[in-house]
């Protein structure tokens, strides 16, 4: 028998001896809606909707039941595996008004090669329709963008507003997906974002802006890219920009909202002046203006003068903060008393969730419901407009209704109950973040109980690592909180657990932050041990992330005094080896050389073979090399190859199996220096093919590229075409163009018998 939803609704019905029209008259659902489910064109109908059908079918028991659950089966949404961060959320299909600013931006679009990109400021008050304007004029102007129209919300009312070196990011990597390794400099990526955008048609809405500062690096120079900026702010400090403030709608144009939002209702009562009062009572702002709509929508026996009674009703709102929020947070006041208690519950607690949105996962551990009933409770906060849902199963509050949830929640529960809910959701942050971090430790093992999560699964590191990523910006802020009350262990736990993970993702921007909150926190604890750690992780963070060599030293310089106090020896080794990193990034290489030497022997005193391998002996070497002993630093590179080959050495496989690549990479790029060819080939041509380096790339095409000249300078022409052919093709799948560009051209020569001339060309691999 057919079990789906538009089966089963056929045959209650026939049980039922109901025509569709019956059906439809009995349950207040229109013929057309009923024969789409049937047909199983629809295939989520929202609860209400179904509820109001099986009440009309007079269904109860496990008829009801079977019911409810297939349109719950039908709405249940699957988290994509890698979310659009900059997909242009769903616009309203009943956009009214705002003829003369859609008029405006649709003139913009005639800019001329070589002309300022055309950029808009759209501002004004909460709730006066900025992003649904920009997003309905961008969307209804998307013929004029071939290569596409994005979205990113900058959290300018957040403590911690989006960084624009990540948005920068964001947009490179989605206008050019295969790029490389992107400057870490914010000008430099800043230009580069200039650089790529000036060669496409699209157009970026950049809502909800904290101040010029943020916006500046994120606006084209010249081109055909359309700007779209939301704030609260007016941004004065712009220049050259095109001003759109936001005022509530016009008396007709906010009638003319509502009446479309109303539209199907009966007409008793629906008079002109009911229309306007009710307008007026919600001070023209288009989001409440929808809530109200919706909820007469969702009510067909009340008329606007029940509802505006409601809301001129002073005992039934809430406390505003300004006179001018008091009608729009009665609206939101008039659809939460519609919501069943489990969407109360979760709605209020919601506004606890650490970061700008949350997952079904989160809200579950928020709410203290079950999956199942979360769903159902997203779906009616949905459907009521009291949240936000994009197409990646994240669900956001707007800033005052966020507010306003939090309101409920101080009203309705009590402070404890309020201090566990919050402690339960950073608690899951934290632990599930940890969880996912640990996976990237080089001896994970999937049998310690500690690695496991609750709610989510993470059997697999790209798992770990979508989790991570996705769910960042809320196990930053679950972390700045663990700060703020002064749960220094967990802070310290939690970054010691992203310490192999940051190295994956570099470019994330916050690295910094983390490793200073764990730093901080192992002060707090006199701990001088963890201290060390992580002021070293924090010296890597300045030098790797930020580029910022001087603090990168200074940390490093007061983990090497933690450690002495602390009579920790390893961690005085890393210490002396991360500032041996950044001293020599300095221009200070005899000083390098020296901390270098400390590093090593530190480490050997201690037996730590890690980071011996990973991180003192390359470093040894490479100061070698600037200090003018070539030689030395030969044996440097033999000494780390032959150790991280002896299986009988106790260390990680992993780390082995790099240190050992990379060992080899060393010594033939050293020999390429001196001019010894036949050396360069033996020790890259096997090393090119071991295991560790082709899951590397970028080493992998670097020693690629490096036999291709060898091989050139012997005279192995046809060699040298192989192997150079090779370092193009891995270039090609990584996406740095540069170096594919240099290799190119003596490939090229080589193919042309003008290889001299191309060498000449092409950058040298260091």
């Amino acid at each position: 028998m057919d079990s789906s939803l538009g089966a089963l609704l056929r045959r209650l019905r026939h049980a039922a001896r109901m025509t569709i029209e019956e059906l439809s008259h009995a349950s207040g659902v229109s013929v057309r809606a009923i024969g789409n489910l049937e047909r199983g064109k629809s295939l989520g109908p929202q609860r209400t909707t179904v509820i109001a059908l099986a009440d009309a079918l007079r269904l109860t028991g496990v008829h009801r039941d079977e019911l409810l659950r297939a349109a719950r089966a039908g709405r249940r949404r699957s988290p994509a595996p890698a979310p659009d961060l900059l997909a242009m959320p769903r616009g309203v299909a009943d956009f009214t008004g705002r003829g003369r600013e859609k008029d405006q931006l649709a003139s913009l679009m005639d800019t001329a090669p070589g002309e300022p990109a055309p950029t808009v400021v759209i501002s004004g008050q909460p709730g006066a329709g900025k992003t649904s304007l920009a997003v309905h004029a961008v969307s209804g102007l998307a013929h004029r963008f071939p290569d596409g129209h994005f979205f990113v919300d900058l959290r300018g009312l957040d403590t911690r507003p989006l960084d624009p070196g990540v948005v920068l990011e964001r947009l490179i990597r989605t206008l050019v997906p295969a790029y490389g390794r992107l400057p870490l400099d914010l000008g430099d990526r800043a230009a580069l974002y200039r650089s790529v955008a000036a060669a496409h048609r699209i157009a970026v809405v950049l809502d909800n802006a904290a101040d010029e500062a943020q916006i500046r690096p994120l606006l084209p120079s010249t081109g055909g890219v359309l700007t779209v900026i939301t704030s609260r702010r007016l941004l004065t400090g712009l220049e050259g920009v095109v001003r759109l403030p936001l005022s509530p709608l016009p008396d007709a144009e906010a009638r003319d909202l509502l009446e479309r939002l109303i539209t199907g209702l009966p007409a008793a009562g629906r008079t002109t002046r009911e229309v306007a009062r009710l307008a007026h009572l919600c001070g023209n702002l288009p989001l409440a203006l929808r809530i109200v709509g919706n909820r007469l929508a969702g009510r067909p026996d009340w008329s606007p003068d029940r509802l505006a009674a409601r809301l001129e009703d002073e005992e039934r709102r809430l406390d505003a903060l300004t006179a001018g929020d008091l009608t729009i947070t009665a609206a939101f006041e008039l659809s939460y008393t519609q919501l069943s208690g489990a969407a109360r519950r979760l709605f209020r607690r919601l506004s606890l969730m650490p970061g700008p949105d949350c997952g079904t996962q989160l809200a579950s551990v928020l709410g203290g419901l079950p999956d199942a009933e979360t769903d159902d409770a997203l779906d009616e906060l949905v459907e009521l407009g009291l949240v936000q849902s994009g197409f990646t199963a994240r669900y956001r509050l707007h800033d005052l209704i966020r507010d306003f949830a939090r309101r409920r929640l101080e009203r309705e529960e009590t402070e404890a109950e309020r201090a566990a809910v919050e402690a339960r959701a950073v608690d899951w942050l934290l632990d599930t973040a940890i969880a996912a971090g640990r996976r990237f430790e080089p001896d994970y093992c999937e049998a310690f109980p500690e690695h496991r999560a609750d709610h989510v699964r993470l059997d697999t590191s790209e798992a770990a690592q979508q989790w991570l990523m996705t769910e960042a910006d809320s196990w930053l802020a679950a972390l700045e909180l663990a700060t703020a009350t002064g749960r220094w262990q967990r802070v310290v736990d939690m970054a010691e657990a992203m310490h192999w993970f940051s190295d994956r993702w570099i470019h994330w921007g916050y690295w910094p932050r983390v490793f200073t909150l764990s730093s901080t926190a192992a002060a707090e604890l006199a701990d001088h041990a963890a201290a060390a750690t992580h002021l070293n992780y924090l010296s890597w963070a300045y030098e790797k992330c930020l580029d910022d060599i001087e603090g990168a030293i200074g940390c490093a310089r007061r983990a090497h005094t933690e450690a002495v106090r602390a009579g920790d020896l390893r961690q005085q080794a890393w210490a002396d080896s991360y500032l041996a990193v950044a001293l020599l990034r300095a221009d200070d290489a005899q000083g390098s050389l020296t901390l270098a030497s400390r590093a090593v022997r530190g480490f050997h005193s201690v037996q730590d073979r890690v980071g011996l391998l990973s991180h003192a002996l390359p470093a040894l070497g490479k100061a070698l090399e600037r200090t003018g002993k070539p030689d030395e630093a030969l044996r440097a590179y033999k000494y780390r190859l032959a150790l991280a080959s002896d299986s009988a050495v106790s260390t990680s496989p992993v780390i082995a199996g790099m240190a050992r690549v990379s060992a080899a990479r060393d010594i033939g790029l050293l020999h390429i220096a001196q001019g010894k060819w036949r050396e360069a080939v033996d020790t890259l041509e096997p090393a090119v093919t071991w295991e560790p380096a082709s899951n590397i790339p970028q080493w992998q095409a670097e020693m690629y590229a490096a036999l291709g000249r060898v091989r050139r300078q012997l005279g192995q022409t046809e060699g040298a075409l192989a192997d150079v052919s090779r370092a193009i093709a891995v270039y090609q799948q990584i996406g740095d163009d540069n170096a594919m560009e240099a290799i190119q051209a003596l490939r090229n020569g080589l193919e042309g018998g003008d290889a001299e001339t191309a060498e000449a060309r092409v950058t040298p691999v260091t």
